[in-house]
């Protein structure tokens, strides 16, 4: 018997997920359970440490590869020693090569199947389905994954939760990394941000497995019934025009309720031939992806039991109907689908909407006629001269053959004329047959009477079968040409789904995709030029040409031989042959397509041409600002000092002329600082800052970074080890990136604290962390700091534009880094310089 799985799902490392199966291992041992330990990693943490004290721990299995000793889990060992629960931590572990297995997931299997009961632990981020959602949230490649499926064959899991805030403060009192790794990893893969988002992907995943668990309970107990665990809300479309107005409602439902589901259904015949318009389907099927629902086809002849099959499958509690767009006459003879889904929709409550489409009837669609016009005349020609031709074949032999042979022979060339000209030339043939069989063969022979009612009999029987072979064959012929249009349209709306999936968006290659489907010489999107007017149809000069495909394109829809028009100023004009009536279902597939295509372009236009007006206005405003008071201040001051020293009626000590000096000195100093930045900061938003990369030493670039701080530079405690590689960066600018952010820091710093500039490598980047106990910023506002000309309510004018940290990152990000702003544990604020290292 295989043995049971149970595993501890914890939202980030540290969450307690080792703590937690450790307990529940010594729960067991105190209710008499034979538990051993079979590798468990305490990462050094005292108090799970703690736990293994009294346990029986199994000795790892010792590998040495490329001259290096590990340890590994000794399957074989736990199999022979055969306890009845085995304590295995990290399910997602990648072994080591020479072990039994490549992942550790796979030698639980082993056990498992050995029939021992393992309990072991896995984070959120090493589950594959997720895994590159945590690496865009965290910034961390997660290289150990574990299929989704191991761990939801799981008999049981149990998530292990704790909030960010909780976790921080059991990472800072020391209880996860030791106190040295701290700082680093609540800065960065311990932001609050990224525990919050870990926690949600690990609650919607645990959801997820208690909805399928839920589902297959109700499967395996039979139970058919909804269970109102959670509203959801199923719309059914029929791809008709109240299909609008259906999922507008049904959104409305589903919004009265925090966290319902909407789920819209369409039900095709299990033949595949009746179908809705596509386009109308596509349309609605973007309206309920628009208002976060989903879009669901099912298969089915009778529609209220697929409607209600689908409804209980997804346990829906109410589902959203259509009044009936059957006429009245209609409803009389049947019930209808509302009233029929009604009758068997046992706990799902259904709503029936009306629209304008109810009771008007269902538009008629006249299709083309079953066989080709060719057979239809051929099978008249049979029927008119080929009944003649048999009763005169026949007449000679009239006192030999039977009259129900005759008959035989006469349903035989019917059923002739039905394969080749379809119904009506066979029914024709078979009433002709029979008035042939009458006057010629039936008794009294020459009159249309029949003498012996078993001839009467027969003949009836005879045009029955007549028409009813005839109708058959029609009938079959007609579903002949349905399946293999059914076919062509499902291949053209299948090659217009790939294209969008793929992403292939741009006009000329959808119109090009449109071309080559239908094998037309030319497909045009075109556009009106200004107000519609009665003959504007034929005149080239009311349209232009938004896109093309192929040659000789069309300049007005009058020139085209099939046209659709997309709304009062978009026309889809093809040129090359005339496409039947049944085409333009798929044809308007691909007008909407491309209609969604030109107003993705032109919004993507309008924002790129939107976006460089607005950052000039944005610059242009702040640089005025910016002239207008901070620039004034440090050239008043100047302006002030040189007056004054050449005032001839004041007498000036020596003291009184070096303070004037010094104030006009600084003031122009900060003047030609603020002024290079801001031709710098035009550079940089030009383009055209010149860099020197080329291989830098960090010992060598912060300490003359700190000195060019001046007497600041007390205040500021460089630890940058020899040890860290070097960096590629322009020195220059690497030095001023640097000055600009130990200056801010110490600006904001209160007296009593010195900033602090560390340095470590993470891979193939060194990261220099400013670290000031200042008031810090509020993570909503971190990307504003670095937004130009501002301060963030800092009303001081004297401590320059606001530009010192938008130079800084523009300057970082030119030499191929980044700065981003973190909290400093314990308050303040740390910015963070990433470098690439020189290869």
């Amino acid at each position: 018997m295989r043995g049971r799985l149970r595993v501890y799902l914890g939202a980030a490392p540290g969450v307690g997920k080792t703590y937690a199966m450790l307990s529940e291992g010594r729960r067991g041992l105190e209710r008499g359970r034979d538990v051993v330990v079979g590798l468990v990693e305490t990462h050094g943490r005292p108090r799970t440490t703690a736990l293994l004290e009294g346990m029986e721990v199994i000795p790892r299995r010792t590998i040495v590869y490329r001259g290096a000793t590990f340890t590994e889990l000794d399957v074989d060992a736990v199999i022979a020693r055969r306890p009845k629960v085995a304590l295995i931590d990290e399910l997602a572990h990648t072994n080591v090569p020479g072990s039994h297995h490549a992942k550790r997931w796979q030698d639980i299997d082993d056990i498992l199947d050995a029939g021992i009961d393992v309990i072991s632990t896995v984070n959120i981020q090493h589950l594959e389905s997720v895994n590159d959602v945590v690496q865009e949230i965290t910034g961390v490649p997660q290289r150990e994954t574990v299929p989704d499926e191991v761990v939801r064959r799981a008999d049981q899991i149990e998530l292990v939760d704790m909030s960010p805030e909780a976790l921080r403060r059991r990472m800072a009192h020391g209880n996860v990394y030791a106190p040295e790794k701290v700082s680093a990893a609540m800065a960065n893969y311990f932001r609050v941000g990224n525990l919050t988002a870990l926690r949600e992907l690990a609650l919607l995943w645990v959801a997820g497995k208690v909805d399928d668990q839920l589902d297959r309970y109700r499967a395996d107990h039979g139970i058919e019934r909804t269970w109102e665990t959670r509203e959801r809300v199923v719309v059914a479309l029929t791809g008709g025009p109240e299909g609008d107005t259906l999922v507008r409602r049904a959104a409305r439902i589903a919004a009265r309720t925090k966290g319902a589901d909407l789920l819209a259904v369409h039900v095709t015949s299990a033949d595949g031939l009746a179908g809705a318009d596509p386009a109308s389907l596509a349309r609605q099927r973007a309206l309920v992806e628009s208002m976060g629902g989903t879009y669901h086809q099912v298969v089915g002849d009778d529609i209220p039991r697929a409607l209600l099959d689908f409804a209980r499958g997804v346990n829906a509690t109410q589902l959203v109907l259509g009044a009936s767009r059957r006429g009245r006459f209609a409803q009389v003879l049947a019930r209808g689908v509302g009233v029929e889904t009604t009758a068997l929709s046992g706990s799902i409550d259904v709503h029936m909407v009306t629209h304008e489409a109810a009771k008007k009837g269902r538009r008629r669609v006249h299709g083309k006629a079953a066989l080709t016009r060719e057979r239809r005349i051929l099978g008249w020609i049979v029927a008119v001269a080929g009944m003649p031709a048999l009763t005169a074949a026949l007449w000679p032999f009239r006192d030999v053959i039977s009259l129900p042979s005759e008959i035989l022979l006469f349903l035989c060339l019917v059923v002739g004329v039905a394969l080749i000209g379809g119904m009506w030339p066979a029914i024709v043939a078979a009433v002709g047959g029979s008035l042939l069989l009458n006057w010629y063969f039936t008794p009294p022979i020459g009159r249309i009477t029949i003498a012996d009612p078993e001839n009467l009999l027969a003949l009836i029987v005879f045009v029955l079968v007549a028409a009813a072979v005839s109708t058959i064959v029609d009938l079959a012929a007609r579903r002949t040409r349905q399946a293999a249009r059914a076919s062509s349209e499902a291949e053209a709306l299948s090659t217009l789904a790939g294209h969008v999936l793929r992403g292939e968006a741009a006009l000329p290659s959808l119109l090009g995709r449109l071309r080559e489907t239908f094998g037309l010489d030319s497909v045009t999107l075109l556009e009106r030029t200004g107000e519609p007017t009665p003959d504007d149809q034929a005149e080239p000069s009311a349209w232009r040409i938004i896109a093309t495909s192929g040659a000789a394109p069309c300049i007005a829809p009058a020139v085209a031989d099939t046209d659709v028009v997309i709304s009062d100023d978009l026309v889809l004009a093809a040129r090359g042959k005339l496409l039947d009536a049944s085409d333009r279902r798929v044809l308007e597939a691909f007008a909407a397509e491309a209609a969604v295509a030109l107003r993705q372009e032109r919004l993507q236009e309008e924002a790129e041409l939107a976006k460089p007006l607005a950052e000039a206005d944005k610059m242009r405003t702040a640089l005025l600002a910016a002239v207008s008071h901070d620039l004034r201040t440090p050239l008043s001051a100047a302006k002030a000092a040189v007056e004054s020293l050449r005032n001839q009626d004041i007498t000036w000590t020596d003291e009184d002329r070096d303070e004037l000096l010094a104030t006009a000195d600084e003031s122009l100093a900060r003047l030609d600082r603020l002024v290079e930045n801001l031709l710098d900061m035009s550079r940089l938003q030009a383009g055209v800052l010149g860099l020197a990369l080329q291989p830098v030493a960090l010992e060598e670039v912060v300490p003359r970074a700190i000195d060019d701080l001046g007497p600041a530079r007390d205040r500021v405690e460089g630890d940058i080890s020899v040890e860290l590689p070097e960096i590629v960066a322009d020195p220059a600018l690497l030095e001023r990136v640097l000055v600009n952010l130990m200056a801010n820091a110490v600006r904001h710093s209160p007296p009593e604290h010195r900033v602090l500039l560390t340095g470590s490598r993470h891979d193939d980047v060194v990261e220099l962390r400013i670290i000031d106990r200042g008031p810090g910023v509020p993570p909503e506002e971190h990307e504003r700091i670095f937004l130009p000309f501002q301060r963030l309510g800092d009303r001081d004018n004297g401590t320059g534009v606001g530009l010192g940290l938008a130079l800084s990152r523009g300057l970082t990000e030119a030499m191929g880094g980044t700065l981003i702003p973190e909290e400093t544990p314990g308050g303040g604020l740390t910015m963070i310089v990433r470098m690439p290292v020189s290869p």
